[in-house]
């Protein structure tokens, strides 16, 4: 009777010490899956979603924009040897085929209607002409696509996160988009080409050292990968989204371009001073 009480206590005991193991687990796996460093949900006492656009003409972007070592080259030959997935939209839910990927990289092309190929021929009043079979073998044209030099303009969304165990503020890309611009488009409209998860990108940038190349115009010896000069944040994107209940755009609510600059910028200014105040407790 004794032993089967002690039996019956150690299976209590066992039960116990692993179902609390394994409740601990699954705590410490709630992370979010697309972060390159994930910080467990438990562990973020503030966060915030910010979406930057991300100019590659600008002085301290071109050297993410090296000749023949363009950002956006590295991503487009990626995709197109199968090293990476593009996504439709910045949720990264839904994976984007690499035909649909390359379709959307395609110049717009002119259809010229002023000389069919049958109009004021065959059927339409000249009837046979008597020489034989008249079908001209005609070549498909060649789809043209954008230049990556030509596709100037990325957008990235991140995590401003806030580690209270740590007590440090992180800054967790999320995603980077890349856009035609409206100056590349017939219609006016910027146009996006694809979005990419971040975490997909810095593996890629990673596995290529010698191409993945940060420019470093003052010193050549000192060029860094560029999943590094993300890092550390060698970039410069203007702001143009915080998370909010409408999900608006800082320009759906100053409709005035020049209102919405100095609107990015305040908000920027404000994010550096939360985290700069953050050293103060």
């Amino acid at each position: 009777m004794k032993n089967l009480i002690k039996s019956i206590g150690f299976l209590v005991f066992m039960s116990a010490f692993f179902g609390s193991e394994i409740n601990a687990q699954e705590t410490s796996e709630r992370y979010n899956e697309n972060s390159v460093n994930p910080i467990p949900y438990d562990n973020q006492l503030y966060k915030r979603t910010v979406w930057r656009r991300m100019d590659l003409r600008e002085k301290q972007n071109q050297a993410f924009f090296s000749a023949n070592n363009e950002i956006t080259r590295l991503i487009i030959d990626a995709v197109k040897d199968g090293l990476i997935v593009p996504y439709v939209d910045d949720s990264l839910n839904k994976r984007m085929s690499k035909e649909k990927f390359l379709e959307n990289l395609k110049l717009p092309t002119v259809e010229d209607d002023d000389f069919g190929a049958t109009e004021g021929f065959g059927d339409d009043g000249w009837g046979d002409s008597g020489w034989g079979d008249e079908s001209v073998a005609t070549a498909e044209p060649v789809a043209q696509y954008y230049f990556p030099s030509q596709l100037t303009i990325m957008k990235i969304k991140e995590d401003m996160i806030f580690d209270k165990v740590r007590a440090r503020l992180y800054y967790d890309i999320q995603s980077l988009e890349i856009v035609i611009p409206a100056t590349e488009v017939a219609t006016g409209i910027e146009k996006s080409i694809g979005v990419f998860k971040y975490k997909d990108l810095e593996q890629l940038f990673r596995s290529m050292p010698d191409r993945a190349i940060w420019y470093n115009r003052y010193n050549t010896a000192q060029h860094r990968n560029m999943a590094d000069a993300f890092l550390l944040r060698l970039f410069s994107a203007r702001v143009y989204k915080i998370s909010n209940p409408n999900n608006d755009e800082i320009q759906d609510v100053y409709l005035d371009p020049k209102d919405a600059l100095i609107k990015s910028q305040q908000l920027e200014n404000k994010l550096i001073e939360y985290e700069h105040n953050l050293w103060e407790y």
